[in-house]
């Protein structure tokens, strides 16, 4: 799998906290784990494969840390990185916009030369749309803590299983 950097961007903390715990069953150390607001272009260079955390805010919105992410990570060699996405979101109170950031993320990276990987099959969740489900698949790992804590951690093992 090479080299891996988990980089998150966190307003309550419950996507700091599944960052933490993909850390830990991937075996990744603290130093390649990374709040977006304090990472920098020379410390997405030495990694192979980044892994994207992001919570989506509002109608499908950003969290705040990552409008400056992105576009620091859109002005980055990319090519040869295998890019995966990881989200929180709520699919009860905003089953229409349901972990939509992520498709955000990828929308603004899908032409930087990178390898998308971590897609996951939509069937086994509760929602109305997303902007994160692209061509039947989510872009990435959609995360309910509010409604589905108990299917967390089952669904992380899955998705890191993949990204192998």
């Amino acid at each position: 799998m090479g080299k891996t950097a988990i980089i998150y961007g966190s307003t309550t903390g419950t996507t700091e906290n599944i960052a933490g715990r993909i850390a830990e069953q991937m075996n990744i150390a603290s130093e390649d784990v990374y709040e977006v607001a304090k990472i920098t272009p020379a410390d997405v260079a030495q990694y192979d494969m980044l892994l994207l955390g992001c919570s989506t805010w509002g109608a499908g919105d950003l969290q705040d840390d990552w409008y400056k992410g992105l576009e620091m990570l859109k002005q980055t060699d990319l090519t040869g990185k295998k890019i995966a996405f990881f989200g929180a979101g709520d699919s009860s109170s905003y089953s229409d916009t349901f972990c939509g950031a992520l498709g955000v993320l990828y929308e603004g990276l899908k032409s930087s030369g990178a390898t998308f990987v971590g897609q996951v099959d939509p069937s086994e969740y509760t929602f109305d749309s997303s902007e994160a489900v692209i061509d039947g698949q989510f872009i990435g790992l959609p995360i309910d803590e509010e409604n589905e804590p108990n299917k967390t951690d089952d669904r992380i093992s899955r998705w890191i299983a993949s990204l192998k």
